[in-house]
């Protein structure tokens, strides 16, 4: 646990279902209905951003194909998403934290940290900030927000989600160690799906079995991430909440349960790549210059190509052109490929107009 120094009081707040939410806020007749916000599930089909809650009783979810959505839910309403209208609200509530803090460090347009250590009201107590700020999200929003309470970012990050909508979690000193041996490994900042499973066939499903590895042996299975997980299932998180993050770069890559041998394979994984990429970056409202392919072989040799472009790019299509482009570069036709990426930097300043392509998966915009 952590040492005697004193706590510090950190707020996670999660809105529900954001983009959803202001849809069904401002139509009445989406209220009560499953509503996907997103590309049409028409033509080559766009992704979903968000899912209502009511959609996502039929397993809808950010990221899936709005074509799968359809599958899963043929009554559902597609909804395009309408991002100047996000970020004005998104921007509203941030002034509602910076009636309680100067210490706000957005992830995305319905998420942020906030430190309470030292409130500007005196309140003291950070769930009862919690619960204020919630309140006024409500009553000058009309929407509702979930927040987690802790110590440290990464537990107040899991207590937002847990008792999702409009939840609110507060996990104290004593209790984080108790909570952290019961978590699922797959809950762990920077366990995917791979990485669960090696877990999982090395017997290590929940943090009391992470915790009976020294912190040597999580490094040397894996990696640097390790001692991050040494340090967490014990309660520790020292990062502090920054306010001033800049984004230098974004993407996504996905290692398979088989090795891709055949270029038709690697552009279908590279369009699913893309276009969560893509929905990254609508959702953040970024456009960079310079693309970057990642692979990795079968024999974990790892290579990185990319290309620059005189204007910023953001859009899938591109994305996915460009590195379909680099990969024909490399001489695919004889490899096995084990992990695909694709990135997006080198942003500068943009001047961020309406979008013209739907893609994306919720983020936020704090």
């Amino acid at each position: 646990m952590p040492s005697a120094t004193p706590y510090r009081k950190i707020i996670h707040i999660d809105m529900d279902a954001f983009y959803a939410s202001v849809e069904q806020r401002d139509e009445p007749e989406y209220r009560g209905k499953p509503i996907v916000v997103g590309g049409s599930p028409e033509g080559r089909g766009g992704v979903v951003a968000t899912a209502s809650y009511e959609a996502r009783k039929f397993g809808i979810r950010s990221a899936m194909s709005a074509k799968q959505a359809k599958q899963l839910c043929p009554q559902a309403i597609f909804v395009r998403p309408r991002f100047a209208v996000y970020k004005e609200v998104s921007q509203h509530i941030r002034e509602i934290f910076r009636r309680y803090t100067d210490l706000i460090e957005p992830l995305s347009l319905d998420e942020a940290y906030l430190d309470v250590t030292e409130d500007k009201l005196g309140v003291g107590s950070a769930i009862e900030v919690a619960k204020q700020i919630k309140q006024a999200i409500q009553e000058e929003l009309n929407l509702t927000a979930s927040a987690g309470v802790s110590i440290n970012k990464f537990v107040a990050k899991i207590a937002s989600d847990i008792n999702k909508p409009d939840g609110l979690k507060f996990i104290g000193p004593s209790a984080i160690e108790k909570f952290m041996e019961n978590l699922p490994v797959e809950k762990f900042f920077g366990v995917g799906k791979v990485t669960a499973e090696k877990m999982k066939k090395m017997g290590l499903h929940t943090g009391a079995d992470l915790k009976t590895l020294t912190e040597q042996e999580l490094t040397q299975h894996f990696g640097k991430v390790g001692g991050f997980y040494y340090q967490i299932v014990r309660g520790i998180d020292n990062r502090p909440v920054q306010p001033h993050r800049e984004t230098k770069s974004m993407g996504a890559e996905d290692t398979f349960a088989y090795d891709l041998t055949t270029t038709e394979d690697m552009h279908e994984e590279l369009d699913k790549i893309a276009q969560t990429v893509a929905a990254r970056l609508d959702r953040y409202q970024l456009k960079g210059r310079t693309v970057t392919l990642k692979i990795k072989y079968s024999d974990f040799k790892q290579i990185t190509r990319n290309q620059s472009f005189n204007h910023p790019v953001r859009d899938a299509d591109t994305l996915t052109q460009t590195a379909k482009q680099l990969l024909a570069a490399t001489n695919p036709e004889d490899a096995r490929i084990r992990l695909l990426g694709i990135s997006v930097s080198n942003f500068g300043e943009q001047p961020i107009k309406e979008k013209k392509t739907v893609i994306g998966e919720q983020l936020s915009l704090f």
